[in-house]
Protein backbone atom coordinates (compact mmCIF):
# COMPACT_ATOMS: atom_id res chain seq x y z
CA UNK A 1 0.00 0.00 0.00
CA UNK A 2 1.04 3.43 -0.66
CA UNK A 3 1.03 5.41 2.20
CA UNK A 4 -1.15 9.07 2.23
CA UNK A 5 1.02 11.77 1.24
CA UNK A 6 0.76 15.55 1.17
CA UNK A 7 -2.45 17.38 2.12
CA UNK A 8 -4.73 14.03 2.95
CA UNK A 9 -1.85 12.91 5.76
CA UNK A 10 -3.05 15.60 7.81
CA UNK A 11 -6.71 14.95 7.56
CA UNK A 12 -8.73 14.35 10.42
CA UNK A 13 -12.07 13.42 8.65
CA UNK A 14 -13.96 11.34 10.22
CA UNK A 15 -12.30 11.63 13.73
CA UNK A 16 -13.88 13.20 16.83
CA UNK A 17 -11.40 15.29 19.11
CA UNK A 18 -11.80 17.10 22.57
CA UNK A 19 -9.45 20.05 23.13
CA UNK A 20 -9.22 21.23 27.08
CA UNK A 21 -8.84 24.84 27.99
CA UNK A 22 -10.25 25.09 24.12
CA UNK A 23 -12.13 28.64 24.63
CA UNK A 24 -9.03 30.98 23.68
CA UNK A 25 -5.47 31.37 23.05
CA UNK A 26 -3.82 28.00 21.80
CA UNK A 27 -6.80 26.26 22.70
CA UNK A 28 -8.87 27.56 20.49
CA UNK A 29 -6.40 27.87 17.83
CA UNK A 30 -6.12 24.24 18.09
CA UNK A 31 -9.93 23.45 17.91
CA UNK A 32 -9.78 25.60 14.73
CA UNK A 33 -7.33 23.94 13.03
CA UNK A 34 -8.54 20.45 13.95
CA UNK A 35 -11.80 21.41 12.88
CA UNK A 36 -10.48 22.85 9.44
CA UNK A 37 -8.88 19.48 8.88
CA UNK A 38 -11.94 17.34 8.87
CA UNK A 39 -12.45 16.69 13.07
CA UNK A 40 -15.51 17.08 15.13
CA UNK A 41 -14.25 19.25 18.40
CA UNK A 42 -16.03 19.49 21.90
CA UNK A 43 -14.55 22.21 23.30
CA UNK A 44 -14.14 21.77 27.06
CA UNK A 45 -13.55 25.40 28.74
CA UNK A 46 -13.32 26.72 32.32
CA UNK A 47 -15.00 29.92 30.59
CA UNK A 48 -18.71 28.92 29.39
CA UNK A 49 -19.00 32.37 27.09
CA UNK A 50 -15.13 31.47 25.33
CA UNK A 51 -15.93 27.87 24.83
CA UNK A 52 -19.48 28.70 23.17
CA UNK A 53 -18.12 31.80 21.03
CA UNK A 54 -15.15 29.34 19.49
CA UNK A 55 -17.60 26.52 19.10
CA UNK A 56 -19.89 29.19 17.47
CA UNK A 57 -16.97 30.43 15.10
CA UNK A 58 -16.26 26.93 14.09
CA UNK A 59 -19.40 26.33 12.82
CA UNK A 60 -19.79 29.53 10.49
CA UNK A 61 -16.79 28.11 9.06
CA UNK A 62 -18.82 25.05 8.07
CA UNK A 63 -17.31 23.17 10.93
CA UNK A 64 -18.65 20.98 13.42
CA UNK A 65 -18.00 21.72 17.34
CA UNK A 66 -19.96 21.69 20.70
CA UNK A 67 -18.58 22.89 24.34
CA UNK A 68 -19.10 22.17 27.63
CA UNK A 69 -17.90 24.43 30.40
CA UNK A 70 -16.16 22.63 33.46
CA UNK A 71 -12.62 22.89 35.22
CA UNK A 72 -10.62 19.59 34.09
CA UNK A 73 -8.83 20.00 37.95
CA UNK A 74 -10.51 16.88 39.15
CA UNK A 75 -11.38 13.50 37.62
CA UNK A 76 -14.75 13.58 38.16
CA UNK A 77 -14.34 16.58 35.38
CA UNK A 78 -11.89 14.69 32.88
CA UNK A 79 -14.83 11.84 32.78
CA UNK A 80 -18.19 14.13 32.25
CA UNK A 81 -15.56 16.00 29.29
CA UNK A 82 -15.13 12.38 27.86
CA UNK A 83 -18.41 11.17 28.09
CA UNK A 84 -19.95 14.90 27.00
CA UNK A 85 -18.04 14.44 23.66
CA UNK A 86 -18.83 10.45 23.20
CA UNK A 87 -22.82 11.15 24.02
CA UNK A 88 -22.28 14.26 21.35
CA UNK A 89 -20.47 12.81 18.36
CA UNK A 90 -20.89 8.81 19.28
CA UNK A 91 -16.58 8.34 19.86
CA UNK A 92 -13.20 9.89 20.18
CA UNK A 93 -9.94 9.66 18.60
CA UNK A 94 -7.71 12.32 19.88
CA UNK A 95 -7.69 13.79 23.12
CA UNK A 96 -5.59 17.38 23.38
CA UNK A 97 -5.02 18.11 26.85
CA UNK A 98 -4.60 21.75 26.84
CA UNK A 99 -5.79 23.82 29.85
CA UNK A 100 -3.42 25.08 31.92
CA UNK A 101 -2.33 27.82 34.48
CA UNK A 102 0.36 29.64 35.96
CA UNK A 103 -0.64 31.90 39.23
CA UNK A 104 2.78 33.35 39.37
CA UNK A 105 4.55 33.03 43.08
CA UNK A 106 7.74 32.65 44.52
CA UNK A 107 8.52 29.67 46.53
CA UNK A 108 8.60 30.99 49.89
CA UNK A 109 5.48 32.40 49.20
CA UNK A 110 3.58 29.86 47.11
CA UNK A 111 0.69 28.64 49.32
CA UNK A 112 -0.47 24.99 49.84
CA UNK A 113 -4.15 25.91 47.43
CA UNK A 114 -2.02 27.47 44.52
CA UNK A 115 0.79 24.73 44.56
CA UNK A 116 -2.47 21.75 44.76
CA UNK A 117 -4.51 23.77 41.69
CA UNK A 118 -1.22 23.85 39.17
CA UNK A 119 -0.55 20.01 39.86
CA UNK A 120 -4.58 19.43 39.34
CA UNK A 121 -5.04 21.39 36.43
CA UNK A 122 -1.69 20.93 34.25
CA UNK A 123 -1.09 18.05 35.63
CA UNK A 124 -3.25 15.48 37.05
CA UNK A 125 -5.62 15.83 34.73
CA UNK A 126 -3.37 13.88 32.37
CA UNK A 127 -4.19 11.07 33.99
CA UNK A 128 -7.69 12.05 34.67
CA UNK A 129 -8.40 12.51 31.11
CA UNK A 130 -5.99 9.32 30.29
CA UNK A 131 -8.13 6.86 32.52
CA UNK A 132 -11.23 7.99 31.00
CA UNK A 133 -10.47 8.30 27.15
CA UNK A 134 -8.50 5.23 27.47
CA UNK A 135 -11.51 2.70 26.58
CA UNK A 136 -13.10 4.85 24.05
CA UNK A 137 -9.67 4.51 22.05
CA UNK A 138 -9.60 0.94 22.53
CA UNK A 139 -12.69 0.08 21.08
CA UNK A 140 -12.15 1.79 17.93
CA UNK A 141 -8.77 0.42 17.66
CA UNK A 142 -6.02 3.58 18.60
CA UNK A 143 -6.06 6.64 19.16
CA UNK A 144 -3.98 10.08 19.89
CA UNK A 145 -3.25 11.61 23.72
CA UNK A 146 -1.74 14.65 23.00
CA UNK A 147 -0.64 17.34 26.20
CA UNK A 148 0.52 21.18 25.94
CA UNK A 149 3.73 21.04 27.58
CA UNK A 150 6.08 24.34 27.90
CA UNK A 151 10.05 25.10 27.62
CA UNK A 152 9.44 26.60 31.09
CA UNK A 153 10.78 23.14 33.57
CA UNK A 154 11.59 20.84 30.81
CA UNK A 155 14.07 23.25 29.36
CA UNK A 156 14.58 26.43 30.91
CA UNK A 157 13.27 28.47 34.05
CA UNK A 158 11.53 31.67 35.02
CA UNK A 159 11.57 33.21 38.28
CA UNK A 160 8.37 32.49 40.27
CA UNK A 161 7.38 29.70 38.59
CA UNK A 162 8.50 26.93 39.78
CA UNK A 163 5.30 25.12 40.46
CA UNK A 164 4.60 25.64 36.82
CA UNK A 165 7.69 24.00 35.76
CA UNK A 166 7.28 21.77 37.92
CA UNK A 167 4.09 20.42 36.43
CA UNK A 168 5.30 20.87 33.00
CA UNK A 169 8.06 18.94 33.80
CA UNK A 170 5.98 16.40 35.12
CA UNK A 171 3.68 16.23 32.04
CA UNK A 172 6.84 15.37 29.95
CA UNK A 173 7.56 12.45 32.38
CA UNK A 174 3.62 11.25 31.94
CA UNK A 175 3.67 11.52 28.16
CA UNK A 176 7.11 9.20 28.34
CA UNK A 177 5.54 6.56 30.54
CA UNK A 178 2.26 6.78 28.68
CA UNK A 179 3.54 5.96 25.79
CA UNK A 180 5.14 2.83 26.63
CA UNK A 181 2.14 1.68 28.33
CA UNK A 182 -0.43 2.26 25.65
CA UNK A 183 1.68 1.61 22.52
CA UNK A 184 -0.22 -1.92 22.54
CA UNK A 185 -3.78 -0.60 21.98
CA UNK A 186 -1.96 1.68 19.21
CA UNK A 187 -2.72 5.09 21.13
CA UNK A 188 0.45 7.53 20.76
CA UNK A 189 1.58 9.98 23.38
CA UNK A 190 2.75 13.00 22.71
CA UNK A 191 3.39 16.71 23.50
CA UNK A 192 4.28 20.43 22.74
CA UNK A 193 5.98 22.66 24.14
CA UNK A 194 5.58 25.88 23.32
CA UNK A 195 8.06 29.37 24.00
CA UNK A 196 6.81 32.69 23.87
CA UNK A 197 3.46 32.67 22.19
CA UNK A 198 1.29 36.15 21.75
CA UNK A 199 -2.00 35.00 23.18
CA UNK A 200 -4.33 36.45 25.48
CA UNK A 201 -4.52 35.41 29.58
CA UNK A 202 -0.84 34.58 29.30
CA UNK A 203 0.71 35.62 32.98
CA UNK A 204 4.04 34.52 31.28
CA UNK A 205 3.52 37.42 28.84
CA UNK A 206 5.64 40.14 29.83
CA UNK A 207 4.63 44.15 29.58
CA UNK A 208 4.61 45.72 26.00
CA UNK A 209 8.34 46.85 26.66
CA UNK A 210 9.62 43.90 27.67
CA UNK A 211 8.27 41.70 25.06
CA UNK A 212 10.42 43.64 22.40
CA UNK A 213 13.17 42.96 24.25
CA UNK A 214 12.91 39.46 24.38
CA UNK A 215 11.53 39.51 20.87
CA UNK A 216 14.76 40.85 20.04
CA UNK A 217 16.70 37.91 21.24
CA UNK A 218 14.76 35.00 19.98
CA UNK A 219 16.17 33.61 16.59
CA UNK A 220 12.70 34.09 14.92
CA UNK A 221 12.78 37.60 15.37
CA UNK A 222 9.20 37.37 17.44
CA UNK A 223 6.76 35.74 19.62
CA UNK A 224 5.01 33.09 17.98
CA UNK A 225 1.35 32.42 17.05
CA UNK A 226 -1.10 30.18 18.46
CA UNK A 227 -1.71 28.72 15.32
CA UNK A 228 2.24 27.73 15.52
CA UNK A 229 1.22 25.34 18.38
CA UNK A 230 -1.86 24.30 16.82
CA UNK A 231 -0.30 22.86 13.50
CA UNK A 232 2.42 20.79 15.02
CA UNK A 233 -0.71 19.34 17.19
CA UNK A 234 -2.57 18.37 14.13
CA UNK A 235 1.08 16.31 12.70
CA UNK A 236 0.89 14.67 15.85
CA UNK A 237 -3.22 13.85 15.76
CA UNK A 238 -3.01 12.71 11.69
CA UNK A 239 -1.84 10.24 10.01
CA UNK A 240 1.44 11.72 9.33
CA UNK A 241 2.16 11.48 13.04
CA UNK A 242 1.21 7.82 13.29
CA UNK A 243 4.38 6.51 14.01
CA UNK A 244 5.75 9.34 16.75
CA UNK A 245 4.93 8.59 20.54
CA UNK A 246 6.75 9.39 23.99
CA UNK A 247 7.88 12.56 22.64
CA UNK A 248 7.37 16.57 22.59
CA UNK A 249 7.96 18.91 19.72
CA UNK A 250 9.47 22.52 20.89
CA UNK A 251 8.06 25.31 19.29
CA UNK A 252 9.74 28.23 20.49
CA UNK A 253 11.62 30.40 17.57
CA UNK A 254 14.59 29.04 18.71
CA UNK A 255 14.27 30.59 21.48
CA UNK A 256 15.56 27.88 23.83
CA UNK A 257 19.16 27.03 21.44
CA UNK A 258 21.51 29.99 22.67
CA UNK A 259 23.83 29.03 25.82
CA UNK A 260 22.37 32.12 27.55
CA UNK A 261 18.27 31.77 27.42
CA UNK A 262 16.10 34.95 26.60
CA UNK A 263 14.21 32.34 29.63
CA UNK A 264 16.15 32.95 32.02
CA UNK A 265 16.81 36.87 32.77
CA UNK A 266 15.49 38.51 34.92
CA UNK A 267 13.14 41.31 34.34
Amino acid sequence: MIPARGVAAFALDGRTALVTGGGRGIGAAIATVFAAAGAKVMIASRSAEAGRLTAAAIRDAAGEADAVSLDIGSRNAARSAVGRCVERFGRLDVVVHNAGICPLSDIETLDEATLDETLAVNLKACFWLAQAALPEFRRQGGGRFLVTSSVTGPRVAVPASAHYAASKAGVNGFLRAAALEFAKDKVTVNGVEPGYIARQGDSLRPDPRRAAELARHIPAGEFGRPQDIAYAMLYLASDAGRYVTGQTIVVDGGATLPASSVFSEDG
